[in-house]
């Protein structure tokens, strides 16, 4: 045996609600608010009835690179900017109210950005109502004959309705009026309340067709707000406490019986007159919470529910009175929604309760867009997610609806000023999703099971019978109880009958005759009445002859009527099958339509592309002139450059070949003159000269000789730079031998480093670097590196190399002198004492003495050759 658990209740199986299979999107409308100067840039276009068109502003379009494209929107009907109030409240509303006369549920809320003209919509302005005022106008220009007396039907607190008997009624009034009369004092009202009248105008009041005359009907209104997800009363009379006033406290949301939801607690207030409904609502009204933002004036901070129910039971079969039977009552209820809008904080700079605020409407807001999303998955895929309606009051508030309770409505309204578009564009997708959604259809109920015309019966009767009695007895009113007060009337009074004089003999017999006279006419009474009785038994008789009669006729017009139905059936069957395939039809026309749209879209944007990239090529072919041109002057210049560059280094190279030829005859006037003084100093047998001599005769070639007569020879680097004011790099890498020469460079103030470094070359102006390499004779030649330090565009240091030193270290023989040795030469001695009659070692040693004579300071050895390169 399974136990429950303690502390829980089991969960009531739901009762099977009457539904249907057939179904309906939900209706979605879209007012276009009109623009608030006639200047203002607009980014909302109305196409058709049920179209309109989007387009980004210029700046959104250009800061986002294109990212937004003018689209169109569909809904079931589009309001443009010169839509009345009338036009929209008949084509939108009028069909909830009539279904709320005939039994039906029905929602309608009101969706968009602060200040798109939502509470206009809804609630209106004098001589402009909005939806609500003209639902009530509505709903008592209908039943307004057959209501029934106040407090006959009494609610339960428990989102169910009772009935109360005349009595019970009677009696409740009365302590309603004398608890109402202790509590009204004289009070003068801060704020004049707009009257119904100013409203709506007299010629745009509208009445509902099919009625049920046959019951008795009564209005209840309540007024809640949901403001930071926490639901208020806003009918509730709070006790006025002026030392410690109370906080408005809040409502909770429970289920009945039937598992619809309501809020617990509500005040809900029985109205009887137009007038009456529309103070009430506008005592609520004045209590809801409104505040003043960047964005508008009097923006709501609250979403409004305003709930008109109504109540209607068939009345007995005497057509006088209420049924007494609750379960023939039969509640109905209109909610009309004034959505708080969307903002973003950024826009509206709120702060503090603003903020907050604008967040929990930013919440709701998105519960109920989640709830849409997961509402149309489950119907297009087929799947079975759960709709998260308690995430949210509003949503959770009005489950039962988008769950086949009633019909759903919603007005979009949105602002086509150009800063709104973004939230517009939000806003659209919202709508387009909400259309795909689909709510099934309710189904009628039924009032009660009697004949039809029971008012207009007893009415008639009443009317017959008064005819008769003034006929007889005088005007006579229809009401019974002035019939019985007219039959007494006509009496004769009583004579007074006090006999103060036992010799008074009038007083009898005056009471007698007036006794007998009201005795006679009781008597012509009676039998008046009992001609009546049978005139009606006889006719009540023929009444049921005639009925039976009709009853017959009935059965076979019911047969005729059940054959009727089965056609009617059939035809309704078509009738869906055809409603499916042209709504289908109608479907995959949206589809193409929608196609057709994207390819238009497609193609204006392909001739877009296609016209920027003729453009682009234009640009391109002119741009190539234009580089045609330039290049053919660069070639020009170039061309012009490189002539007049080859000029120069011929020049140049004739220069250095005249200098090459003019040293060769340096050599050979040299080698002339030496041959000259020998001959001149033997004529006869040569000599051979002393060591002191030949070391002489390298000096006496050095004598002064003519100048040339053509260009000098290629001037050389002044020496005086290395060892002037300049500063150095001395680069000499670590891998460098120490050779310990006596010829050593002498650069003073020199910044010696193993390897160069930006910094170092930032503080000089001339670069050396010291390089050691095998010759070809096997010993060590160490070539001193020199360039230019400068500083280069990009802020760094560049060097330029301009000339490079040769030092060459030799043994003290020469290699001449070697190989004479050898072989048939002459001794190692005489090679040695220096035998310089050879006139090519003589002429070489004279040339080498003067290109040493040549270098600069500190390379004085004539060991060492210095050679110059460019």
């Amino acid at each position: 045996m399974i136990r429950p658990v303690k502390g829980k209740t089991p969960r009531r199986p739901v009762p099977k609600k009457p539904s249907s299979n057939q179904k309906d999107p939900v209706g979605v409308y879209c007012r276009v608010r009109p623009p608030a100067t006639e200047d203002e840039e607009c980014c909302i276009e109305v196409i058709s009835s049920t179209t309109i068109q989007l387009h980004p502003p210029d700046g959104i379009k250009a800061n986002r690179n294109g990212e937004f494209k003018e689209t169109q929107y569909s809904f079931k009907r589009v309001f443009g900017i010169k839509t009345s109030q009338v036009e929209l409240f008949n084509d939108v509303a009028k069909p909830l109210v009539e279904d709320l006369i005939h039994g039906k549920n029905g929602l309608l809320f009101t969706y968009g950005v602060t200040g798109s003209g939502k509470t206009f919509t809804m609630t209106g302005s004098p001589g402009q109502g909005g939806l609500l005022p003209r639902s009530l106008d509505m709903i008592f220009n209908s039943i307004g004959p057959y209501q029934a007396k106040r407090f006959v039907f009494k609610t339960d607190d428990k989102n169910g309705m009772e009935i109360q008997n005349q009595v019970d009624a009677l009696l409740e009034r009365q302590k309603r009026e004398s608890q109402q009369s202790l509590l009204k004092t004289p009070s003068s009202k801060q704020r004049l309340d707009p009257e119904f009248a100013d409203m709506i105008n007299p010629g745009e009041a509208c009445k509902a067709e099919g009625v049920d005359e046959d019951s008795s009907y009564s209005v209840f209104v309540s007024y809640v707000e949901i403001y930071n997800n926490y639901i208020y009363d806003l009918l509730e009379e709070a006790t006025i406490d002026l030392i410690k006033p109370k906080p408005p406290q809040s409502k909770i949301l429970r289920e009945d019986q039937n598992h619809n939801m309501y809020v617990a607690g509500c005040t809900e207030v029985e109205v009887k007159s137009t007038e009456e409904a529309f103070e009430v609502f506008w005592r609520g009204q004045k209590r809801r919470r409104i505040a003043n933002t960047q964005l508008n004036r009097e923006s709501s901070r609250s979403h409004s529910v305003f709930i008109i129910k109504l109540a209607q039971a068939p009345l007995d079969a005497d057509g006088d009175n209420v049924l007494q039977d609750k379960n023939q009552v039969t509640v109905s209820q209109l909610c009309l929604v004034d959505l708080a809008g969307s903002e973003r904080t950024s826009r509206t700079r709120a702060e503090g309760n603003r903020l907050r605020e604008a967040g929990n409407i930013n919440q709701s807001l998105m519960t109920l867009r989640t709830c849409i999303e997961v509402l149309r998955e489950n119907q297009m895929c087929g799947t079975n997610k759960m709709v998260p309606y308690r995430d949210s009051k509003v949503t959770h508030l009005f489950k039962n609806y988008f769950d086949g309770e009633g019909k759903v409505r919603m007005i979009v309204c949105v602002n086509p000023k150009a800063d709104d578009y973004e939230e517009t564009l939000l806003v659209m997708r919202f709508a387009e999703m909400t259309q795909e959604v689909e709510v099934a259809r309710p189904v009628d109920r039924p009032i009660c099971g009697f004949t039809a015309g029971r008012r207009q019966r007893n009415q008639a009767f009443k009317e017959e019978l008064s005819r008769r009695l003034e006929e007889r007895g005088g005007p006579i009113n229809a009401d019974g109880a002035s019939v019985i007060i007219q039959l007494l009337q006509s009496f004769p009074p009583l004579p007074p009958s006090e006999i103060t004089d036992p010799s008074d003999d009038q007083t009898l017999p005056r009471l007698i005759e007036v006794l007998e006279k009201r005795h006679r006419i009781r008597q012509m009474i009676t039998e008046e009445f009992n001609k009546t009785a049978n005139m009606m038994k006889s006719k009540l008789q023929e009444f049921d002859g005639n009925l039976s009669a009709k009853e017959n006729l009935i059965h076979d017009q019911r047969g005729k009527l059940g054959e009727k139905d089965k056609v009617i059936l059939n035809q309704k069957t078509e009738i869906d099958r055809l409603e499916k395939k042209s709504k289908m039809l109608e479907y995959k026309i949206d589809i193409l339509q929608k196609t057709t749209n994207i390819y238009e879209e497609d193609k204006r944007s392909l001739q877009h592309e296609l016209e920027n990239r003729e453009h682009k090529l234009q640009r391109e072919l002119s741009e190539k002139k234009r580089m045609e041109v330039r290049m053919q002057g660069m070639v020009t210049d170039v061309k012009l450059k490189w002539e007049k560059e080859c000029e120069r280094r011929v020049n140049a190279k004739q220069l250095e070949m005249q200098n090459k030829l003019w040293v060769k005859d340096e050599k050979l006037k040299q080698l002339k003159a030496i041959v000259t003084e020998n001959k001149a100093e033997q004529p006869g047998k040569p000599q051979r000269p002393s060591r002191e001599k030949d070391r002489v005769a390298p000096k006496r070639s050095a004598s002064p000789s003519p100048a040339p007569t053509g260009p000098p020879v290629r001037p050389l680097h002044r020496r005086s730079h290395s060892a002037g004011g300049e500063r150095w790099v001395d680069h000499k890498p670590s891998t460098n031998l120490e050779l310990d020469t006596v010829m050593q460079p002498n650069l003073p103030n020199a910044i010696k480093v193993s390897a160069p470094s930006e910094r170092a070359l930032s503080k000089c102006d001339k670069y050396v670097l010291t390089h050691q390499e095998i010759a070809s004779d096997g010993e060590i030649q160490t070539k001193l590196i020199k360039g230019e330090v400068f500083k280069t565009r990009g802020g760094g240091q560049a060097v330029q190399f301009t000339d490079i030193e040769t030092l060459k270290q030799e043994l003290p023989v020469a290699p001449s002198r070697k190989r004479r040795s050898s072989g048939n030469d002459p001794p190692k001695d005489a090679a040695m004492d220096g035998d310089w009659t050879d006139v090519e070692t003589r002429c070489s040693v004279a040339v080498e003495m003067r290109a040493g004579s040549q270098m600069g300071p500190g390379y004085q050895h004539h060991g060492y050759q210095k050679r110059r390169k460019p």
